[in-house]
């Protein structure tokens, strides 16, 4: 409704519906949704494909660029904190990493665990170890990535200051009771066939992609690991602890007006407002 109000189109942030074969278990917007108004960064690459907010970040900010040439205005929905972030903030100029290296870093991963990665990242960057979530296994192993590829530690690079993007930022947030949402659209998931989809994609389980709620927790039960109940439980459970994790990152950008979802009339006064302002 927003969009088309605006004559815009959509660009998502969100890291998981752009892979073509997670549909049903990242709520990809419906046939109807997607016809309504075009939307961008949806089911565009596949779990095979390596990609992070780095890819993103360029690739988006080239299709806002296009879109504003047209449009005075363009919406972004979504999803990752990461992806966010690397629209409207920018992500620090961090070195390419080899697939050589990326490789090797892995094999060692695989073979004697996060610890000895863990161990690396001390030596390479003591004050980066200091900060990091040191059970994020993906986060510590691309800082010791980092490391490795820049010759220099990877906390030496974060800046952290917002690039200019040479477009006005507003962000809105939509405040609405969440535990009964996620616990109800877990259920229409697993109507929709979420047990199917995630039966096809469980021989590639080892990637990355499908490290994701909804999916670990099937793996798990296909495995002999939980029963079926246990699983629903399991993915309800953790959508709501990954909804609130959203909201805590959320409410610390102050720049965030928060609206009801129902309150199209003040989502939309607000972005008028940013146009004239």
């Amino acid at each position: 409704g927003i969009a088309k109000a605006f004559g815009t189109e959509i660009i998502s942030c969100d890291s998981r519906q752009i892979y073509k074969e997670m549909r049903i278990g990242t709520a990809v917007p419906s046939p109807g949704q997607l016809a309504a108004v075009r939307h961008h960064f949806i089911q565009t690459i596949s779990v095979h494909d390596y990609y992070n907010s780095w890819q993103f970040e360029v690739q988006a900010l080239e299709r806002i660029r296009e879109l504003f040439q047209e449009k005075e205005v363009v919406l972004m929905t979504g999803g990752s904190m990461l992806y966010i972030d690397a629209v409207c903030k920018g992500i620090d100029d961090i070195p390419t990493i080899s697939p050589e290296l990326r490789t090797g870093l892995m094999e060692v991963y695989e073979r004697e665990g996060l610890e000895s990665i863990r161990q690396m990242l001390k030596e390479l960057d003591p004050v980066f170890y200091g900060q990091v979530d040191l059970n994020n296994g993906k986060r510590v192993l691309h800082a010791v990535e980092v490391c490795c590829m820049a010759g220099v530690p990877y906390s030496s690079l974060r800046k952290n200051t917002p690039k200019d993007r040479g477009f006005r930022i507003v962000r809105i947030g939509l405040n609405r009771e969440r535990e009964e949402l996620y616990a109800r659209r877990v259920e229409l998931m697993l109507e929709e066939g979420l047990e199917d989809e995630a039966r096809r994609l469980w021989p590639l389980r080892h990637l990355n992609a499908l490290n994701t709620v909804g999916y670990k927790e099937l793996f798990d039960y296909f495995e002999g690991k939980t029963d079926y109940a246990e699983a629903v439980r399991l993915i309800k459970r953790n959508s709501r602890r990954y909804a609130r994790k959203q909201l805590s990152w959320f409410r610390r950008d102050d720049d965030i007006r928060w609206f009801h979802p129902d309150d199209y009339e003040g989502i939309v006064e607000a972005i008028r407002l940013m146009k004239i302002g």
